[in-house]
């Protein structure tokens, strides 16, 4: 991998084989030892005057994918030390009066980069294998961060690490590409009139300016990032007035306002709220398109789950690739098969499916091999598939099964001849992130038509079945009862390889919860990790191991996008109880005893053994108690004397299942029951009034029309 130093340049092509007119992969990661460091990457294409050409050139969370595939923001991925934002480039696809993409990320909140640690980018080609790297170390008080920008010279795609910052924020970043920002609050009347979710406010695209040498505060070549002087973030974007050019020299007139019409049609969503159904009983059982009952053995789940995923991608073009962008697929026509027979030794191989995308003319082919109801991977039956597509020319192997990926621990080790010139990617997909992809789409994001969202619909039930094997991690691994056995008679020692085993399978199952509660809430929903980037990811898993063996708990943060605090989880194996708790923050004005009740007050549903406790600062303990006893006395959780408050704990118990698997008394089940039931009766409440965040989806509030004001 090549490392860039700020302001340095190279030609793709002398990179990768295919790097200059192939699919990119582009990763933006931070870390934050604090855990609750986040941003939200950009994208935008500029034409040769470094000016966006129109306002669907701005890729951002609310537009997200490029019509004609250039562009895909695949969002976050949970790495070991933090979480990194993934943007798939395809440069075959790119306009060709496109001249530079820039690669950009913003904060809220008045957070700034300089908080964070480990800023960097990475770009990747098709095959996975990272070609360039460029980290960032001077950060201080900018918003929003240029990172680096892909341009074309004499007919190359090229690369600059760029590294420069905005105090002024995205609002500061989008002027100076050409979109218009009006310190205005109110936003455009035709983005929000109706609140369609789906719709994408409009962001509007400034004149071209003559090069005439003449500094406006706005970068004219690609090292000239510059802040601009313009409103602070939270301005609002929309139209205000077209610029007329009269003739060379004359004075521009601003033309009457004009109304935007909507840049992305509205997509279609579940109903919250499920029609009555015409059944005469709960005894009837509606009509499905892909029915489970009558699978008996793992063969037929095997068969059946591929077929019925394969031909949902083939035929929802939003879901197919959604989870393909990410393995260096190209957007075209997909068609997918099962069962095909390729020749291999003595005997023919057949894998369980084949996923082929045209583009152009040009073929993008990848094997795909599936496993059901726990089954693992067969590390020779992988082995066989990688040499027939390295042979045949194919791009990718694709397996699919329960387990869940972790970093530097791949599921299946294969060996990769050098000699040959065709690379082929290993790549891994889990249940659960299958399901994740349907959920986020059907329930929050749209597709297309009513029958993608009937087939999504009929797919997802099929997914969640009990039948269907598809359930995602299910098993906690044979050094669970050893170890846990280990634990309760005092016998495991340090840098015993099972409690490694231990951590490594509770770290899957919180990305798979991350994932499950990420679908259902339509927010993004990350494990923490408050270590650097440079940690080296297997000793922090051994320090866990460590750590387990000396207290007998399991630790694991989440943060939820919108939610007041971090969600913490600890599993303690001594006791068998799980503890989920989540520590808000005081507010900065009014009186303690105000706050108190205020905060009883929107915990009315909450269970009443919610405990909870007064935060004071570091090294004195303040007042705890449940619910039940703290309603009537608020005035319980204020310390004695003139003691500060710095905010308040709130935590669940509940017994831990004991059993490696997913049975109901299994600690798989115990777990996510935990989340759930904290996340519907605590974090939920609190939501309703939680400090200022990122806006949502049609709220007017921010920096709006597609710079950062609403979510998807």
């Amino acid at each position: 991998m090549r490392e860039m130093a700020k302001g340095a340049n190279v030609v793709l092509a002398t990179l990768s084989e295919d790097a200059g007119t192939g699919s990119l992969q582009v990763g933006l990661s931070w870390s934050s030892e604090q855990g609750d460091g986040d941003a939200d990457v950009s994208v935008l294409l500029l034409g040769g005057e470094g000016k966006v050409r129109t306002d669907a050139d701005f890729f951002f969370y609310n537009n997200a994918v490029a019509a004609d595939g250039s562009v895909s923001l695949l969002g976050k991925t949970p790495t070991d030390s933090g979480s990194e934002d993934r943007i798939s480039i395809d440069l075959q696809a790119m306009a060709p009066d496109v001249a530079r993409i820039v690669v950009a990320a913003s904060r809220y909140e008045g957070a700034r980069f300089g908080e964070l640690n480990g800023l960097r980018l990475t770009v990747a080609d098709r095959t996975g294998e990272g070609i360039l790297g460029f980290s960032i170390d001077d950060a201080g008080p900018e918003s929003a961060f240029v990172f680096g920008e892909f341009y074309r010279r004499d007919g190359e795609w090229k690369f600059r690490a760029v590294g420069q910052g905005y105090e002024t924020g995205l609002a500061g970043l989008a002027t100076d590409f050409g979109i218009d920002v009006d310190d205005a609050a109110e936003a455009d009347s035709d983005v929000h009139a109706d609140g369609d979710e789906g719709d994408v406010p409009a962001v509007v695209a400034a004149a071209p300016q003559p090069d005439d040498g003449v500094s406006t505060g706005t970068a004219t070549g690609p090292s000239a990032i510059i802040p601009a002087q313009v409103a602070p973030a939270q301005a609002s974007v929309h139209v205000t007035a077209q610029v007329a050019v009269q003739g060379q020299g004359e004075t521009p007139v601003l033309a009457p306002p004009v109304r935007r019409p909507r840049t992305v049609k509205k997509k279609i969503t579940l109903p919250k709220v499920a029609r009555k159904s015409l059944a005469e009983n709960d005894s009837w059982h509606a009509a499905r398109l892909f029915p489970v009952p009558s699978l008996k053995n793992d063969r037929e789940r095997e068969t059946r789950a591929t077929s019925v995923l394969l031909s949902v991608m083939a035929q929802v073009p939003e879901f197919g690739r959604r989870l393909m962008a990410g393995f260096g697929a190209p957007v075209g026509r997909m068609e997918t098969f099962t069962e095909v027979s390729l020749p291999h030794g003595d005997a023919p191989k057949r894998p369980d499916g084949i996923i082929r995308v045209e583009r152009a003319g040009k073929l993008w082919t990848a094997l795909v091999e599936t496993k059901t109801n726990g089954n693992p991977l067969k590390p020779q039956q992988v082995q066989d598939y990688m040499d027939i597509a390295a042979r045949r020319g194919y791009e990718a192997v694709i397996t699919l099964c329960n387990d869940v990926a972790l970093e530097g621990r791949p599921l299946v080790d294969v060996k990769v001849d050098g000699r040959r010139k065709h690379k082929v990617v290993l790549r891994h997909l889990s249940w659960a992130e299958v399901t994740h992809q349907a959920q986020l789409l059907i329930r929050h994001e749209g597709v297309g038509n009513a029958a993608h969202a009937w087939l999504l619909q009929e797919l997802l039930h099929y997914l969640q079945h009990e039948n269907s094997g598809c359930h995602g991690f299910q098993n906690m691994g044979p050094a669970w009862v050893p170890v846990r056995n280990g634990i309760d008679d005092e016998t495991l020692c340090q840098g015993d390889p099972r409690a490694v085993d231990v951590v490594e399978s509770w770290e899957r199952l919180v990305r798979q919860v991350c994932l499950r509660l990420g679908g259902e809430l339509g927010q993004k929903v990350l494990p923490v990790q408050r270590v650097r980037r440079t940690a080296d990811p297997q000793g922090r898993r051994g320090a866990l191991a460590d750590l387990l063996c000396d207290e007998g708990r399991l630790h694991a943060e989440l943060r939820i996008e919108g939610a007041p605090g971090v969600l913490a989880l600890a599993a303690d194996l001594r006791t068998g109880r799980l503890r989920t708790s989540i520590d808000i923050p005081a507010p900065a004005t009014g009186y303690p005893l105000t706050w108190a009740k205020r905060l009883v007050r929107q915990l009315d549903e909450a269970p009443a053994d919610l405990h909870i406790q007064t935060l004071v600062p570091e090294g004195a303990t303040g007042p705890r108690g449940t619910l039940e006893r703290l309603r009537p006395e608020p005035a319980d959780l204020l310390p004695k004397g003139d003691t500060e408050i710095t905010g308040f704990r709130l935590s669940l118990f509940k017994s831990m299942g004991n059993t490696r698997g997913h049975a109901e008394s299994s600690f798989i089940r115990s777990v996510d029951d935990c989340v759930d039931r904290f996340c519907a009766n605590v974090v939920a409440a609190l939501d309703r009034t939680a400090p200022a965040r990122r806006p949502q989806r049609g709220e007017a509030a921010g920096v709006d029309a597609g710079v950062g004001a609403t979510a998807g």
